[in-house]
């Protein structure tokens, strides 16, 4: 086969590439993002192409500079004999068991010695796979290949082990204004800290308008914005001198709050902030405003989970469509967003049934949350969160619950039509 360059799309371009079949978004989730390497595969197969196509959109490759390229070990060879070898060759073979190790001689004469090989075979033959590694090679797959296992080959070959573990991150966004998705967030967050003890950073990224400093009653002279015009200076130690310390396990990186300059962002601005904070806290949650821009796009494209809320309404339907759609194309390789529907049972106000309103979504929601003005409005108006203010209501219950599964300790429970039908059923009867 003649060497033809494919292109590699990335993840804003593909037009919702499925997963693997068989393939679970949970074999992903403890990967680290791979470092800034070169990668070039050579494909022999239709199949294999389209696993390196989907392994170069997800966002744990995001630094990674990927080529993929339609030919044999023979194209390698010839191609790498006038040009340097990058990082990591991937190869794809049809040859024999007893032909592979010929087959790779001549490419083998022309790789640097620092770039490492994974050949991908037909055979699954245990004494193959040591006689390649003793070889040299660093790793031997057997199609057909999945690209869960070939990140994790990669990873295990460019990613210290040794490491420290990443925080978890978790962005919270509204499918239009208005609609309590950073209340939401707030909630979640100072759930996440006290219901785990576990050390939560909560950021608000609503520069000119967020509210986090007013929801946790706080003044601070600096954050967020410290740190996304300063990247060069930013890293845990100045990040720590930027945190408010809102409870015993909670610290605000907050919103200034003020109009005093113009908040226009590049696609990267906050991955600077995002690195920093994964590597100072075992959770960090991400108040993301009501935005469609290259930088919003870039944060929800690389955090780990996605939450939107939205509430019953046509406008809301519209956006959390199109928003599961552009994020299926984002993160293809992850789970869909989870959904929560809030402001249920607004007195006087046309809703949209909420099975109605799942249903063309073709998603379950993490939680429907019911309107109570009186609740939020306390809450709010002191300073405090739900948890504080009624621990025992069935909304710091929900709270409690979208805590546990986006953090990964529980599966979210489906939602059951009986359990809808007395939320608004009870809603009703305050009418």
């Amino acid at each position: 086969m003649s060497a033809v360059d494919y292109e590699i799309r990335r993840p804003d371009d593909l037009a919702g590439s499925a997963m693997d079949e068989g393939a679970h978004p949970s074999d992903l989730e403890t990967l680290r993002p791979l470092p800034r390497i070169s990668v070039h595969a050579f494909c022999e197969s239709p199949e294999v192409q389209r696993v390196m196509e989907r392994l170069a959109a997800d966002r744990r490759m995001a630094k990674v500079g990927m080529r993929v390229t339609g030919g044999s070990v023979s194209a390698a060879a010839n191609m790498f004999s006038a040009a340097p070898t990058p990082n990591l060759i991937i190869i794809e073979t049809h040859a024999g068991p007893e032909d592979i190790l010929p087959e790779l001689g001549p490419l083998a004469e022309v790789c640097d010695p620092n770039t490492r090989v994974i050949v991908i075979g037909l055979y699954n033959d245990i004494a193959l796979y040591r006689e390649l590694i003793r070889n040299g090679v660093s790793e031997y797959l057997v199609s057909p290949v999945g690209m869960p296992e070939l990140l994790t080959s990669i990873a295990a070959i460019f990613v210290d082990p040794d490491a420290e573990p990443l925080g978890r991150s978790i962005a919270f966004i509204g499918a239009k204004g208005g609609v309590g998705s950073s209340t939401i967030a707030h909630n979640c967050a100072f759930g996440i800290s006290t219901l785990f003890s576990s050390e939560t950073i909560l950021a608000d990224l609503d520069l000119p308008y967020g509210t986090a400093n007013i929801d946790f009653d706080q003044d601070p002279a600096q954050g967020i914005a410290e740190a996304v015009f300063a990247p060069d200076r930013l890293d845990e130690v100045f990040l720590d001198r930027l945190l408010t310390k809102c409870s015993q396990h909670l610290s605000l990186l907050a919103a200034p709050s003020l109009l005093d300059r113009a908040y226009d962002f590049e696609s990267g601005a906050f991955l600077p902030v995002m690195e920093v904070l994964q590597r100072s806290a075992p959770v960090s949650v991400l108040d993301v405003p009501h935005l469609w821009s290259d930088w919003t796009r870039s944060i929800l494209a690389d955090v780990d989970e996605v939450v939107i809320t939205a509430v019953p309404d046509l406008a809301n339907l519209r956006n959390t469509k199109n928003m599961l759609d552009a994020l299926k194309k984002l993160r293809p390789n992850d789970r869909p967003p989870h959904l929560v529907l809030n402001q249920v049972g607004m007195p006087k106000r046309p809703e949209i049934a909420p099975d109605d309103f799942f249903e063309p979504l073709e998603i379950e929601p993490l939680a429907v949350i019911p309107f109570d003005v009186q609740m939020f409005g306390n809450a709010a108006n002191s300073g405090r969160m739900i948890f504080e203010v009624d621990p025992k209501s069935s909304i710091a219950e929900t709270f409690s619950q979208i805590s546990h599964v986006v953090t990964g300790r529980v599966a979210a429970k489906k939602q059951k039509k009986g359990g809808l039908e007395s939320v608004l059923s009870i809603l009703r009867k305050r009418k």
